[in-house]
């Protein structure tokens, strides 16, 4: 350890004794409960502290926003009996995915994680009767 870092962590341990012993640590939310450790074992260890930071700050990636509106739009498409919705509701979700296939190296295939293909299969109705020709 150089000679900064251990100047450094010996003021940072002075510093919060001292706030010990003043009394600034006491009564504080969630005092005596475990800490909940959360697992970003998944991101490089260069990204976490980035990661943390943003999700503290309400920070939500576009992705994820797009993730939840394909929950929405599905959950719409479940229970919608409008025809006409449905078909405006399938069109946003083919929209999205291809948002999303487009911003990833891989893409998305809702067809493992839900029946999407299924679901949109029961959920619309298509007129296969032709216009008479006039």
């Amino acid at each position: 350890m150089n000679t900064f870092s251990l100047v450094t962590q010996q003021i940072a341990e002075q510093r919060i004794e001292e706030a010990k012993q003043e009394g600034q640590f006491d009564n504080l939310p969630g005092e005596g409960e475990p800490l909940e450790m959360e697992d970003l074992s998944h991101l490089p260890p260069e990204l976490r502290l980035t990661y943390k930071i943003l999700k503290n700050s309400g920070y939500v990636s576009p992705e994820i926003e797009d993730r939840k509106e394909i929950d929405n739009i599905l959950e719409i498409l479940d229970n919608t009996t409008d025809e006409k919705e449905r078909y405006q509701q399938v069109q946003k979700l083919n929209f999205l995915v291809m948002k999303i296939n487009e911003q990833r190296k891989s893409p998305v295939n809702l067809e493992v994680d839900q029946v999407y293909y299924q679901k949109v299969l029961e959920k619309v109705e298509v007129n296969t009767r032709q216009k008479p020709n006039n």
